[in-house]
């Protein structure tokens, strides 16, 4: 009985002893077996080996490429490198008559005693213009502005690319669009060629290239900021492209191309208050110039279409005044007893609000379509008096006929 009950006590310890050790042995592997686990994790996202996948499946599809950087701005140093080399620097010296009263610097005294000149005498001086001009030719012919070359021009020199200076020959200007050509007496020169104006959208990329401040060749960027500007008192025709490409002094006459380096206008002046570049520059079309150009060299003078009367731009003052409720379009403001218009039926006060079917909005306007009409036409003119739209025609003659009627 005794032998029994120490046989039953030994297998007990023995089971006992035997469940503690396999327990040990398998809390320490599942220890081991965690410790592993967490350790790829953590190893995953540092790891640049991509897992295997068993043959039977097939390998997902790579993920798609990082966007390349974008470039810092687009490429103009082709187009820069070829038309700075069909810009040239232009000095113009010309005569200025100032006069020698002590009072000519008064607007006060000017204003109530006029300019007194027979009484002091004028004295001419010697005034320096400085700008810039475009070679549209490689036989020497330069677009500039009018106000580069001046009113009483004695002698121009312009400066090539090449450092060359050369004399140059005032063919025409045409002071309703600030515009002159010039001609060089030097073969195979560098030109920028003609580009279409009419194609410019806003927006669009351009380069102005002259010689701000006498520094030769100087190109800037900006974009076309607006088409077809007016009313900013640069010349009587009006149709300015607007660039915030930086323009300053010197730049007169110089080129506006675009990203192809074709011409599609000629920088002619700058809003600012300082003096200087403030974001808002204007240049003259290509196609008006070009056209402008064509007439210069065929006529020797500019052929565009004219009327016989003044306007003004219409306001709300002027149509209190006049008695309309019209706020739009151009008053005529003044005309001849024997010009033709007159003749028709048209009156100072009425209110042009129409002109071949294009609606008028001021003035500005409608002197460019006059001008662009053709000479010995006939236009209809919408117009609105004592609050009454009538329409009647008016002829239209060529500029040199009515200022030759306005002088007598």
């Amino acid at each position: 009985m005794r032998k029994v009950t120490l046989r039953k006590l030994f297998l007990a310890l023995v089971l006992t002893i035997a469940g503690f050790v396999g327990g040990l042995l398998l809390t320490t592997r599942l220890h081991i077996t965690a410790d592993s686990t967490a350790n790829d994790v953590v190893a995953l996202p540092v790891s640049t080996t991509a897992p295997a996948v068993p043959a039977t499946q097939s390998r997902p599809a790579p993920a798609p490429a990082a966007p390349a950087v974008a470039s810092a701005g687009p490429d103009f140093t082709r187009v820069a490198g070829q038309a700075v080399k069909g810009v040239a620097n232009i000095s113009s010296l010309q005569v200025v008559r100032t006069s020698n009263s002590p009072f000519a610097a008064d607007p006060f005294f000017r204003y109530f005693f006029g300019e007194q000149d027979d009484v002091f005498g004028t004295r001419d001086r010697r005034s320096l213009s400085l700008g810039s001009g475009v070679v549209i030719s490689s036989d020497g012919y330069v677009v500039t502005n009018n106000h580069v070359v001046g009113d009483n021009m004695q002698q121009i020199s312009v400066a090539l690319t090449n450092k060359r200076e050369v004399r140059g020959r005032l063919i025409g200007t045409d002071p309703a669009t600030d515009i002159a050509l010039i001609k060089l007496n030097v073969k195979d020169l560098p030109v920028v060629p003609w580009g279409d104006s009419a194609q410019l959208k806003i927006g669009e990329w351009v380069l102005a290239i002259g010689s701000p401040f006498q520094l030769s060749n100087t190109v800037t960027a900006g974009i076309v900021s607006a088409t077809g500007r007016t009313n900013v008192g640069f010349a009587d025709y009006e149709d300015f492209i607007q660039t915030d490409a930086a323009i300053n002094p010197g730049n007169s006459g110089g080129a506006l191309v675009n990203t192809r380096g074709e011409l599609v206008g000629i920088n002619t002046g700058i809003f600012s208050q300082s003096g200087g570049y403030q974001g808002i520059g204007f240049a003259v079309p290509s196609n008006l110039a070009k056209h402008v150009i064509d007439d210069l060299l065929k006529y020797g003078e500019v052929r565009r279409g004219s009327i016989d009367f003044r306007v003004d731009t219409m306001t709300s003052d002027l149509a209190e005044q006049v008695g309309t409720s019209t706020t739009h379009g151009a008053l005529v403001m003044q005309m001849l007893r024997n010009s033709p218009s007159y003749e028709a039926g048209l009156r100072p006060g009425d209110v042009i609000v129409g002109f071949n079917s294009q609606n008028i909005e001021d003035a500005s306007q409608l002197r460019r379509l006059v001008a662009d009409s053709k000479i010995g036409t006939t236009a209809t003119l919408k117009i609105v008096r004592n609050n009454r739209t009538v329409e009647m025609k008016i002829p239209i003659e060529s500029s040199a006929s009515t200022s030759s009627r306005r002088r007598r």
